[in-house]
């Protein structure tokens, strides 16, 4: 089955499906997607800004495998074009190899050499962090109460992984000379940092919590802005930062812990930016029980079970909707996102004849 994968992640690289700018159509790579997927019944749904998904279901299965077929942006550490294919002894290089086209691949190899049931969904908002295509989906009567959800975890079935939120804090402050007395309260980058002190302690202090192999919270201050000159008090002040909580963690209450770490009156807005839920999601014993049922799925499908993950992934939306849903597919994480990213050809192959035999049964 290799070789019928490879041909199918050539012809995928090759379509360019970089997001941002997500200039992304019906046409093109669904039309190839459409054209080697004869018997499926597909739904094409164009959802703006270049999100688009693609439904293919053959028969009346109650299991979805959901794969993203946009990747992030190359960069000029690429050796070559990134949208050609490249073969090596032990791996294949190009955009999106990795995350995730191989699994795509993958699919449309075992697809055609199988008759049963089978249900893929495709989307390509996943690197915006913008599930319009996954949300979609979901709001509609799909009748699906399982999800097999591709991300690169060496053909290890991943059940639980963190959360993330992304905030936008606005400091108000009062411009003034900064010889004033009043210029260590005033300044609105002083507010700021004497908020990202008092968060760095909150974070340290979770760091005996622990969910399925994960522990603590992860924490970063991503950017810092304000202020005009060294002689003036700040006015303003802007920082950006992101937490990506542990499955039991509540992500509001972690908001609420966040944004009261501030006097009285410093902040003028604060904003979430972005959320994913957790995998799995709810308080401690919800998060659990889904876990549980997840591993139920992965031992029925005869997949090794990996470790939780630090990083996020849409399967945290199909489990907070109420379906059973895991992370499995080809690759390693380290090599998402690099410069002449690439996929063990072993890994492509394990896929695809693992899914060949899930769809035979």
């Amino acid at each position: 089955m290799l070789s019928e994968t490879l041909r199918h992640l050539e012809a995928l690289v090759s379509f360019d499906t970089r997001n941002p700018p997500r200039t992304i159509g019906t046409g093109g790579m669904f039309d190839y997607l459409r054209a080697h997927l004869p018997g499926f019944r597909v739904e094409v749904t164009d959802h703006g800004d270049g999100a688009v998904s693609m439904l293919a279901v053959r028969g009346a299965p109650r299991r979805v495998f959901n794969v993203h077929l946009d990747t992030v942006p190359d960069s000029p550490a690429w050796t070559a074009s990134p949208h050609r294919l490249r073969v090596t002894a032990d791996r294949a290089i190009g955009l999106g190899a990795c995350d995730i086209k191989g699994a795509a691949a993958g699919l449309l190899a075992a697809a055609g050499e199988t008759t049963g049931d089978a249900a893929f969904l495709f989307s390509t908002d996943e690197e915006a962090n913008d599930a319009r295509c996954i949300a979609a989906f979901l709001a509609s009567d799909h009748g699906f109460t399982e999800a097999v959800v591709a991300e690169p975890t060496n053909c290890e079935a991943v059940l639980a992984h963190r959360g993330i939120s992304s905030v936008l804090m606005h400091f108000r402050g009062v411009a003034g000379h900064a010889s004033g007395a009043n210029a260590m309260q005033a300044s609105a980058l002083h507010q700021a940092m004497r908020w990202g002190s008092r968060a760095l302690d909150l974070v340290e202090a979770e760091a005996h919590q622990r969910f399925g192999g994960l522990t603590g919270l992860r924490f970063n201050i991503g950017k810092v802005e304000g202020g005009i000159k060294a002689n003036m008090i700040a006015p303003s002040a802007q920082v950006r930062f992101g937490f990506r909580p542990l499955p039991s963690m509540s992500i509001d209450t972690l908001h609420e812990r966040f944004g009261t770490l501030v006097e009285p009156g410093a902040v003028e807005r604060y904003e979430e930016t972005f959320r994913g839920p957790s995998l799995p999601s709810g308080d401690i014993a919800t998060a659990e029980d889904r876990r549980l049922e997840a591993r139920d799925l992965a031992e029925a499908l005869d997949l090794p079970i990996g470790n939780a993950v630090d990083f996020w992934t849409e399967a945290s939306l199909f489990s907070a909707a109420g379906m059973t849903a895991i992370v499995y597919g080809p690759g390693d994480i380290a090599q998402a996102h690099t410069a002449d990213e690439w996929v063990a050809l072993e890994q492509l192959e394990r896929y695809a004849h693992s899914v060949k035999r899930i769809l035979a049964t």
